[in-house]
């Protein structure tokens, strides 16, 4: 079968792949930038084909609400929006994580705080990978740095999400979202029937039959005892996932000396300035996390020993430099830059800053 390529923005690519996944359902609600995915969603009218729902949210709280209830009924649903939407979405995030239901949340971020600007920033890595809702939850988090990838990652989130009963985030930005490059879209799949979804799902809340207890989903527990219970449980299957499904790249990083670490649109920029580096005769080198959680964290510290220096380049005024110490355990020096404000860094800017680093 011939490969299907077709030219695309990140956001479009989110909604193709969507489709061929074979979603049950997309809830959202329009914000800049990332309101192709839903026109696109529009455009394609899915219903007509897959008989996937497409709904536009009268806000941004109930858009979360309603893949509460799809993804109590084991549908593969998901919503998108950018930093301030997701903002009022966290409510919605945790209790979905409370309630062990799997569903797919996209955040194409934009600089902050408050409303803040349009443009492109990586400025809710704290609130997706430190838990931006209430408890001790974790989301399954996952940065493209390519169009091709929002594609790639669709999939992969979803089946993180159901594989651990867990929601799951693809946090790119603004960059990411709006540029365009070749996708090679994955083939069309079949939506899962009722029947199938029973199999799969037993937890799944598609009406009881006469055989069955009833299957009730919720967040909420007032005995402590249970509720500790339940914590020590979501702990443990944390630690799972944190085993089995780290992801990261490593670019020119057989002799690295100075170890760029970027994820999403700072790594593009990053590769670049890495080939510039190798021009002038510096070994550096880029690591990139894709799962942002659970982080790569025994991979970075295998650098321990070998490299001299970690800058750590980031949309944003500090934020996944803290993951790097601690994976490093602060036994090789790491420095942060990063522009503010929905300011894209030149590759020349941050070689700058690496030449000041080995200076």
């Amino acid at each position: 079968m011939a490969e299907d390529i077709k030219l695309l923005k990140g956001n479009e690519a989110i909604a193709h792949a969507s489709i061929r996944y074979g979603a049950d359902g997309y809830f959202g609600y329009p914000i800049t930038p990332q309101s192709e995915i839903m026109e696109t969603l529009m455009e394609e009218m899915p219903w007509e084909t897959t008989g996937m729902v497409v709904l536009q949210a009268e806000s941004e709280v109930a858009a979360i609400n309603m893949v509460y209830g799809g993804a109590a009924c084991g549908k593969r649903v998901m919503t998108s929006s950018s930093s301030p939407g997701i903002s009022l979405k966290q409510e919605g995030i945790s209790f979905m994580a409370g309630g062990e239901l799997p569903g797919l949340i996209v955040n194409v971020m934009r600089g902050g705080p408050g409303l803040g600007t349009i443009q492109p920033s990586q400025s809710d890595y704290f609130q997706t990978v430190k838990g931006g809702g209430h408890g001790d939850y974790r989301l399954i988090t996952l940065a493209p740095a390519s169009v091709q990838e929002m594609a790639d990652h669709v999939a992969l989130g979803f089946d993180l999400a159901f594989k651990y009963r867990n929601p799951a985030m693809i946090l790119t930005d603004g960059v990411i979202g709006q540029m365009m490059e070749k996708v090679v879209l994955p083939p069309q799949r079949s939506r899962r029937t009722d029947e199938e979804i029973r199999r799969e799902c037993p937890w799944a809340a598609l009406g009881k039959p006469a055989n069955q207890k009833p299957n009730i989903h919720t967040s909420l527990e007032l005995d402590s005892n249970l509720m500790e219970r339940n914590n020590l449980r979501f702990q443990a299957k944390y630690k799972q996932i944190e085993e089995n499904e780290v992801l990261f790249e490593e670019y020119r990083c057989e002799d690295v000396e100075y170890l760029i670490v970027a994820f999403g649109s700072a790594a593009r920029i990053s590769q670049k300035v890495v080939d510039m580096a190798r021009e002038k005769g510096i070994k550096a080198g880029l690591f990139r996390p894709i799962t942002l959680w659970p982080f790569p964290k025994k991979a970075l510290f295998d650098y321990v020993g070998k490299i001299k220096h970690i800058l750590c380049l980031e949309l944003n005024a500090g934020q996944m430099i803290e993951d790097v110490q601690l994976a490093v355990e602060c036994k090789i020096p790491v420095m942060h830059y990063g522009r503010l404000g929905g300011i894209v860094p030149t590759p020349q800017e941050v070689l700058e800053q690496l030449l000041a680093i080995k200076n």
